[in-house]
């Protein structure tokens, strides 16, 4: 049976192109696009109309960097995937790629095995992984190679958490070599652990213990000087760099350097570090916890060059780091110790309608928008033109967004599994009204329609930025 939808009158937008177009969606797959109005699209006929008149038609949002139900610092991230899926839904999302742990002492395999079975079937929109590479040996850059080949084509590594996931400067410059002869790319935490925890040391000597000094510790000149040292491992072993949630100015200039001097290499940034300051984390009676991650919120004056270096293409990508921990029973483990909050921020609901609110603002355009949020991270992870673009062949994985509505972020709200909002009282302009993925209704005029299991897993080919 052929199922055909047709989106009439709205504004198409993607990262290269603005137009008034209908949409039509035939079996899961976007099937033309003609001017509204013309005989080519009045002639369509289809089970299912949906009037975008006044709204914009976009493709669904790609979240590259997403934590659901991560084990860290004795708890585990709130949101399922059943969860996360869903509220990713509810905010324009309909690809997220997550992240496989392996474990020290384990196989890359048991960890990617572990995270298929925590997915498989429950997730609403569509998935896939990165592998974090805790344990680098010679068995784990064998299986570095066979991932690849199997469509995990990235793997993320940790100069920070020295004891959980961190690698020294050999491991890494080893698993970049790797890549370097693979294709795949190597994703970098880049902090500099080691000095970390001896400020961390020195902070709670001093009696220095409020949620605070998790920003004062974790020095914006120790994120720059693993972003440096990180730019040159990947320069020596001759490997693509993807630079995971940039925080500092600083660290922003060494990504810059490194790519005036032609190298490939990446940044990431996230809302919190474009929306949200230290300012937060200072907020008192144990307040600031909610805005413990890492890197850490900076001062606001960081928040200049981030928005720079969007504009400017040094930053290619705005993700979440999705990873909440309740206020409740988990952000608490950290009272009178700073370093025992859980680190992360819940965010993957938010991302599109904050970054339209930096259109309104006039931070970025309308396109701009849409390469940051959709069309870059499906071309950096190996999934376009299938996500992040609305194209013929391309997945009917598309939002209807009115960019006219008002709302106000709050927790009371929001579909996140997490007893507080980040963004709690911030007034923006722009919400998504309906949302297909492959096709399918998961939101409906505001309404969830979807379901668990109807998102699938979606293997990925290497990352299309490189020669």
């Amino acid at each position: 049976m052929s199922s055909r939808t047709v989106i009439r009158g709205g504004l198409v937008i993607t990262a290269s192109d603005e137009l008034h177009a209908d949409v039509l969606v035939e079996d899961g797959r976007i099937a033309a696009l003609a001017a509204s109005g013309t005989p080519a699209a009045e002639a369509w006929t289809a089970e299912r109309t949906i009037d975008a008149t006044g709204k914009y038609v976009i493709p669904g949002g790609v979240d590259a960097h997403t934590h659901m139900e991560l084990p860290f610092g004795g708890t585990f991230a709130s949101d399922s995937f059943e969860t996360g899926t869903r509220a990713a839904a509810w905010g324009g999302t309909t690809t997220i790629v997550d992240f496989a742990v392996q474990s020290v002492g384990h196989s890359l395999r048991e960890g990617l095995d572990a995270w298929n079975a925590k997915a498989d079937g429950k997730c609403a929109i569509d998935y896939a992984f990165h592998m974090i590479v805790s344990d680098v040996n010679q068995d784990t850059l064998k299986e570095m190679d066979l991932l690849v080949e199997e469509g995990v084509t990235s793997f993320k590594q940790f100069m920070a958490y020295p004891g959980v996931f961190y690698s020294d400067d050999g491991q890494i410059l080893r698993a970049m070599q790797r890549s370097a002869e693979n294709g795949g790319l190597i994703m970098m935490h880049a902090e500099n652990g080691i000095a970390i925890d001896v400020l961390v040391e020195q902070a709670l000597a001093r009696g220095e213990t409020d949620p605070r000094y998790h920003g004062e510790v974790r020095k914006a000149l120790l994120e720059a000087e693993a972003t440096h040292r990180a730019i040159k491992l990947a320069q020596v072993a001759g490997a693509p760099l993807y630079v995971v949630h940039v925080s500092a100015q600083q660290a922003v200039a060494e990504l810059a350097r490194a790519r005036d001097e032609g190298l490939n290499v990446f940044g990431e940034t996230c809302p919190q570090y474009l929306f949200l300051s230290t300012d937060n984390l200072a907020e008192p009676d144990f307040e600031g916890a909610k805005y413990v991650c890492s890197t850490p919120l900076r001062p606001k004056e960081h928040q200049a060059a981030l928005w720079r270096g969007l504009r400017t293409n040094d930053l290619q990508v705005v993700s979440t780091d999705h990873c909440p921990f309740c206020f409740v029973g988990q952000k608490e483990l950290g009272r009178g110790n700073f370093s025992k909050i859980p680190n992360g921020l819940p965010g993957v609901e938010n991302r599109m309608d904050l970054l339209h609110q930096a259109v309104v603002d006039g931070h970025i355009t309308r396109r701009r928008w849409i390469e940051i949020a959709c069309a870059t991270p499906a071309r950096m992870f190996g999934l376009y033109p299938k996500k992040g673009t609305i194209a013929p062949g391309a997945d009917a994985d598309v939002v209807i967004y009115d960019p006219h509505a008002e709302q106000i972020m709050s927790a009371e709200t929001h579909h996140m599994k997490v007893d507080y909002s980040a963004y709690e009282g911030k007034r923006t302009t722009g919400r998504v009204e309906t949302v297909l993925s492959r096709g399918e209704l998961v939101i409906t005029e505001r309404e969830f329609t979807g379901r668990a299991g109807h998102g699938v897993y979606t293997p990925r080919s290497t990352c299309q930025y490189l020669n």
